[in-house]
């Protein structure tokens, strides 16, 4: 990746990982300043109205704590993997956020069910797994990254914990790995083998060929 290149797919990154944090948080003061009742357009389980939760719902938060534990993992996950996976960011995200939502539509409790850790997850499973799947240099140290920062989530998908929905931690998971099989072969720039051309390789000998050619014309 050139130095320019690099530099452009920072600002992307930057850019997105700043608008993903504005959009909740605005949200949020919104929602706690002037008293919504924004909890009502969060996932409802197998009822259509409950449907517009999967656009709405890990946009919005039940308290500032709520908000805060995601926002962190949501901006550095995000940052991550579209600077790291241009190629693929933004429908991996999309596809996660959409995915997820669906998941926990079908299958989830009939109880409202918002906030964004359930994409999270989806992205940390995401990243983890596209490494065993490509093993290649860049997405293994990023698989170890993020297993090392975020092992600790895996108890997130327990049903141990009144009023979290284990159920948008668990199919997160279960979509990051879907995602990352389906993106297993959509290698960036910099992790393709490089092929070289023998046959377009220029030759070279030890010594220069002209010098046989004037020993032949002009012999001592």
């Amino acid at each position: 990746m050139t130095e320019t290149r690099r530099k452009t797919h920072f600002g992307i990154a930057l850019r997105s990982t700043i608008i993903t944090g504005m959009a909740i948080w605005i949200i949020h003061v919104c929602k706690a300043v002037l008293h919504l009742p924004l909890g009502r357009l969060g996932i409802y389980p197998r009822d259509l109205d409950g449907l517009k939760g999967v656009i709405f719902a890990p946009l919005i938060h039940g308290d500032w704590a709520h908000l805060m534990s995601n926002t962190g993992p949501l901006l550095m996950l995000t940052f991550t993997i579209i600077f790291f996976y241009r190629k693929i960011a933004f429908k991996s995200i999309a596809l996660i956020y959409v995915l997820t939502g669906l998941a926990v539509w079908v299958f989830a409790r009939q109880n409202f069910h918002i906030g964004a850790s359930g994409v999270v997850y989806g992205m940390v499973s995401f990243v983890f797994w596209l490494g065993v799947f490509r093993r290649n240099a860049k997405s293994i140290i990023l698989a170890l990254i993020i297993l090392f920062l975020y092992s600790g989530l895996v108890m997130g998908i327990l049903p141990n914990q009144p009023g979290v929905s284990w159920e948008s931690h668990l199919f997160g998971g279960v979509v990051g790995i879907l995602v990352a099989f389906m993106m297993r072969f959509q290698k960036e720039l910099d992790e393709k083998e490089r092929v070289y051309d023998l046959t377009e390789a220029p030759k070279r000998t030890l010594f220069d060929a002209d010098v046989f050619e004037r020993k032949l014309r002009d012999p001592e």
